[in-house]
């Protein structure tokens, strides 16, 4: 079964299968979207945002959504940000994962055999990018086959197909650049105590796309989005690729 077939099952034994059919597609246009508001939903998805409310407030209920103040990138427009619901932890379990106990007690080993500490922390390091090495090289055809100007939205195809249901856009604010953004983390629980599978991934993507690129925030860290921007200009090509993986999998200040 690939990543969000599985249906969300709640308590509520009662609902219909077209209600929680309903339901199912509401969350599963977060996972692919990101933190939506009522509006957004209502559009995607065909429905009364009255409807939407509905279900929304059944899936608050049931611990698969919750809502929050939209996070606002760049200047911060006049007025209060409208509220958008994310998934939790408990809506993203309800989707097929490719993470378990296992891979965070391997990686616990790997860091302990190798001594502890900041020796610990560079083999769990290595063997991040060792596991993210085959999957670049599927990226790197995507991005290499695309033209200049569209190799971000080539490497969110390759994303997407990979399970993280990535887009590409055109970032907010002064600076012009894209944001990469992965609605879904396959490994997010594991990245949550080993932030080197997020700097591995950010060097990853630096180097298949030729320029420095920064990581603005991780669903690993509590954001609903894995952001990243990648500035259009050509003169941060040549930028040391370390920078953008200081900031990897950490929420900025």
């Amino acid at each position: 079964m690939k990543n969000g077939e599985r249906l969300i099952e709640t308590p509520q034994g009662e609902l219909a299968t077209g209600e929680r059919s309903t339901r199912n597609r509401v969350a599963r246009s977060i996972l692919d979207h990101g933190p939506s508001t009522v509006a957004d939903l209502a559009q995607r998805l065909g429905l009364t945002q009255a409807a939407v409310r509905r279900h929304l407030d059944a899936l608050v209920a049931d611990d698969v959504v919750a809502p929050r103040e939209q996070r606002v990138y760049g200047t911060r427009t006049r007025g209060r940000p409208a509220k958008v619901f994310a998934l939790t932890d408990c809506g993203r379990d309800a989707f097929d994962q490719s993470y378990d106990s296992l891979a965070v007690d391997a990686l616990r080993w790997i860091a302990q055999s190798a001594g502890g500490g900041e020796q610990g922390d560079a083999a769990v390091a290595a063997f991040a990018r060792a596991r993210l090495a085959a999957q670049a090289e599927t990226y790197r055809k995507a991005v290499d086959e695309a033209a200049p100007a569209e190799r971000t939205e080539a490497l969110a195809k390759a994303l997407t197909a990979d399970g993280y249901a990535a887009t590409a856009k055109s970032a907010p604010g002064p600076h012009s650049g894209e944001q990469l953004c992965q609605h879904h983390c396959p490994v997010a629980h594991v990245a949550e105590q080993f932030p080197q599978l997020c700097e591995a991934e950010t060097e990853v993507f630096s180097r298949l796309l030729g320029t420095h690129v920064q990581r603005l925030a991780t669903i690993a860290h509590g954001d609903g989005v894995c952001t990243t921007f990648i500035p259009r200009s050509a003169s941060t090509a040549q930028t040391d690729t370390s920078a953008s993986a200081s900031t990897a999998g950490r929420n900025p200040a």
